[in-house]
């Protein structure tokens, strides 16, 4: 989610790095570097805070050359600092490494440099790569940098070059998107199209495993693992600088939608060990023995990231049989929790920021509990001052409405449980890979949900007049159902309320009617009957129902108006792929009500007073 431009050519390179990486300042950053072959050799600069910080210290020693990389970072390994900022290069300055995404398998590719006398000055996973393309250099950058990356285990977009081959620049895609840009006597490296739009529309989109190897005279293409040459057509680009920043998307809200595949397998990244289906937390500092300890656990939250809690309450118990209680930070701030040696308080938000949330934790610490934090900022007050920290490696977040945000969650609140259930040894390593095999197929099948928007375009549509609304559900679903509700009602400004299914009868019915919309999750096993037999209560009364029900479910029509599938998985993994049409649905109302999707009515992205 960082920001990567890199430029080959005779004009200077100083210039259209520092103007392209303006361009990507929406993305959210916490520092900014820049490197460029100079005629004294490789040069670099590098600030911690806003690209006017970098621009101000390069005032008075710019860097002179046509070649060079540049990069703004949002943290994820180490806080933001000038040391951790990248470009990052090998001991001797020869190699210089931009990078977005995450290097999985860096601790073990560190312990082996340093045990060849390599010595690291940042905490960052990223300048591993700078020293083992120094470990592995042949005289050729280009067989160099795939030997390496066929090393490196994880996700990653990388900008190389080296003082080497000053006439060259290298760049590999693999999972974190990359471009790259073809001019006259020039060319061109981006993590997106707005970077370069001021001096070139015809583009190449790196897939999957490709290398990029730029030159003056042009752009050749390789396949990343074998070497092999590639031929693909430019892609020229027709959008507005607007447009551009949202990726070619109407809005920030539906890029950040269509980055969960991504978000997700980057919050998962280094914590699964591919080859012992185990989840491993290295940020955490507490033994597995003090972890062990903890008998009881709060979760503290608002908003979006309390509806998150409610989901881990649910996966936590399940596997740890652990007690969870969810509480509204606001409310939460103002009881006196019973808390015990043994208690651990895990408090959740998106920005770090939140008042509520933070008082909360301020309070759980004077009364000496130990706090876990989930956020996605790093260097945030949350991050600063819980006595844990996991963060959610989502990337910056623009639209209001979150989305993103609320998928990581889950997917570290999963993670975490996994984690207690292995230390605490109350689900078997059988059972634990099984889960973590189901866990590392959800990027794919959020992908599959993307694909197939039409019936929700065409429900939003149907609904957009509508005053009120509701959803129902049970156990996870339920839990589920309170986000759908949220989103609704945030965007796109329909009374909309979420309930328990099996409430019905104690005073909810009285409010459906003929045509009333009643959207209702069914995708819990265990309680399906239950379900449905709540869904005919409804219909019984007239309401309109919409279903969601996993694929292969051939029954739940029989009950319902309409039905939207989501691919199977399972039971308590399934909140992180039913709130993707819940989010889309939202957003298509929200649109077909002609609605400011990013920024909605009264609300702000972060709320930090009480």
């Amino acid at each position: 989610m960082c920001g990567i431009v890199g430029y080959i050519g005779e004009k200077n390179a100083q210039e259209i790095i520092i103007g392209g990486l303006s361009k990507l300042e929406y993305r959210g950053y916490d520092s900014a570097g820049i490197a460029v072959l100079t005629k004294d050799g490789l040069a670099y600069e590098k600030a911690k805070g806003r690209l006017a910080v970098l621009e101000e210290r390069l005032e008075g020693k710019p860097l002179t050359g046509s070649v060079g990389i540049g990069h703004t970072r949002w943290a994820t390994h180490g806080k933001p600092s000038d040391e951790n900022a990248h470009p990052h290069t090998d001991a001797h300055a020869k190699f210089a490494v931009v990078h977005n995404g995450i290097i999985e398998n860096f601790l073990a590719i560190k312990e082996e440099l340093i045990a060849k006398g390599y010595t690291f000055v940042s905490e960052t996973d990223t300048e591993v790569i700078a020293h083992l393309l120094a470990d592995m250099y042949d005289g050729d950058i280009v067989s160099t940098a795939q030997r390496a990356v066929r090393r490196m285990r994880g996700a990653y977009a990388l900008g190389i070059m080296t003082e080497h081959e000053p006439d060259k620049l290298v760049a590999v895609r693999l999972a974190s998107p990359l471009i790259v840009g073809v001019g006259d006597g020039e060319s061109f490296i981006g993590s997106d199209i707005p970077a370069l739009l001021e001096h070139t529309r015809d583009v190449y989109i790196l897939n999957e495993g490709e290398m990029a190897v730029l030159t003056r005279e042009g752009v050749e293409l390789y396949n990343a693992e074998t070497g092999e040459r590639i031929e693909k057509e430019l892609f020229h680009v027709d959008w507005d600088l607007v447009q551009a920043e949202k990726g070619g998307y109407d809005s920030f809200m539906l890029k950040e939608i269509n980055e969960q595949p991504q978000a997700v397998r980057d919050t998962m990244g280094a914590r699964i060990d591919p080859e012992t289906k185990r989840v491993v937390l290295p940020e955490l500092k507490m033994s597995d023995a003090e972890l062990a300890t903890y008998d009881r656990i709060y979760i503290v939250a608002c908003g979006t990231s309390m509806h998150a809690g409610l989901v881990g309450k649910e996966v936590i118990e399940k596997l740890v049989r652990v007690p969870v209680e969810v509480a509204i930070a606001s409310e939460f701030r103002y009881r006196d929790p019973i808390y015990t040696p043994n208690t651990l308080v895990i408090v959740i938000s998106q920005s770090g920021e939140t008042a509520d949330t933070l008082a909360a934790l301020r309070e759980a610490k004077k009364s000496g509990v130990k706090v876990l934090a989930i956020t996605n900022v790093v260097g945030s007050s949350v991050a600063r001052e819980a006595d844990e920290v996991l963060f959610t490696w989502a990337g910056p977040e623009v639209a209001v409405a979150s989305t993103k945000a609320y998928t990581s969650q889950v997917v570290v609140l999963n993670l975490f449980a996994l984690y207690l259930a292995q230390v605490k040894g109350t689900q078997t390593p059988e059972q634990i890979a099984e889960i973590v095999d189901q866990m590392l197929q959800l990027p794919a099948k959020i992908g599959e949900i993307l694909k197939r928007t039409d019936a929700l375009r065409s429900y939003a549509e149907s609904i957009k007049e509508v005053n009120s609304l509701f959803f129902i559900g049970r156990s996870l679903d339920y839990a589920v159902s309170l986000e759908g509700s949220l989103k609704l009602k945030e965007i796109s400004y329909i009374h909309s309320e979420a309930y328990a299914a099996g409430e019905l009868k104690h005073g909810t019915l009285a409010l459906i009617e003929d045509n009333v919309p009643v959207i209702a999750l069914a995708t819990q096993p265990d309680i399906y009957e239950k379900m449905i037999s709540n869904i005919v209560e409804v219909k019984a009364r007239g309401a309109r129902v919409l279903g969601f029900a996993l694929e292969g479910d051939e029954e739940l029509i029989k009950t319902v108006d309409e039905v939207i599938h989501i691919p199977a998985t399972l039971p308590f993994l399934t909140p992180l792929l039913t709130v993707i049409p819940l989010q889309l649905l939202a957003y298509y109302a929200s649109t077909a009500r002609g609605n400011d999707v990013d920024k909605p009515r009264n609300l702000a992205k972060s709320v930090t007073v009480e």
